[in-house]
């Protein structure tokens, strides 16, 4: 959501290509959850809510590349550490969920490693 408010034309690329990298394992996880017949599950509405109220309220005192990066960092790293306790907590999931999951936590801690410049 916040792509079109980063400044720098290099940054804006880099979180380009990520989003393309995880919409590619979106794909792969929609997949596995129509093989379980399974639809997921979104995020309550209260924290989708207090999220975008967060970023909104950040953003509106300081809206730069600085400010964003600072946000992505945060938001990575509750993602990989959410990640990483489901992958600890569920060792009897199937190898190709755990596999997606893994993905999804190195892609967090590759796009944290390579936002730091912006910070």
């Amino acid at each position: 959501d916040i792509i079109l408010q980063v400044n720098d034309p290099d940054f804006r690329k880099l979180l380009g290509n990520y989003k393309g990298k995880y919409e590619s394992l979106d794909g792969q996880l929609q997949e596995l959850l129509d093989k379980y017949r399974d639809e997921g599950k979104e995020p309550s509405p209260i924290a989708k809510g207090m999220s975008k109220m967060k970023t909104g309220i950040k953003l509106m005192s300081d809206n730069s590349d600085s400010s964003i990066a600072d946000l992505l960092t945060d938001g990575n790293n509750m993602g990989v550490k959410s990640l990483s306790r489901y992958l600890n907590q569920y060792t009897a999931a199937d190898e190709k969920s755990k596999n997606i999951t893994k993905k999804l936590i190195q892609l967090g801690e590759d796009l944290t490693k390579e936002i730091r410049s912006y910070l």
